[in-house]
């Protein structure tokens, strides 16, 4: 388990690559609930349980719908396993570390040290996307990383959308 983190976290420093991860479903599916547990907490911070429950879940499905179909659209299919789990992976690991400034700014939301780490995150988490898939794709990151911005923004007013 320490080596998957520790692959997670290379990937996170743009040390590995996703085709690095042990190509399994069960893997997978391990990253996904734990994405889903990680995300529940963070989401929890700030509506109720239900709420987090469904936007945990809708995360989940997009992180996957999107890998799947940019992974169907280059004909890469066959990375599926890998590209989703290090999505997975990654996105839960940057969620650890938004746990502390967001439940700073829901006490006190004029934090502005928060709220830069926070945008950090958030910047990091897209150059991190970003990576992944030029790597999955096999495409430029000026391309990846427009990719990654088009997937947050559209994860974002997805997830907005349905809990409003």
């Amino acid at each position: 388990m320490l080596d998957l983190i520790k692959l997670l976290f290379d990937i996170c420093l743009l040390k590995k690559t996703p085709q690095d991860l042990p190509y399994s479903s069960s893997l997978l599916k391990l990253l996904a609930a734990a994405n889903l547990g990680i995300n529940f907490l963070l989401m929890n911070l700030s509506t109720d349980w239900f709420s987090a429950v469904l936007k945990a879940g809708i995360g989940v499905l997009l992180v996957g719908a999107f890998s799947w179909i940019c992974l169907f659209v280059s004909g890469k299919l066959t990375r599926f396993c890998q590209t989703t789990s290090a999505l997975l992976g990654v996105d839960a690991l940057l969620d650890i570390f938004a746990l502390p400034p967001i439940a700073t700014m829901i006490v006190n939301p004029e934090n502005l040290l928060a709220f830069l780490a926070m945008i950090g995150v958030i910047i990091w988490h897209w150059v991190i996307t970003g990576h992944i898939m030029r790597n999955a794709l096999e495409q430029s990151f000026a391309f990846s990383l427009g990719l990654a911005f088009l997937y947050l923004v559209i994860a974002f007013q997805v997830t907005a959308l349905i809990l409003s």
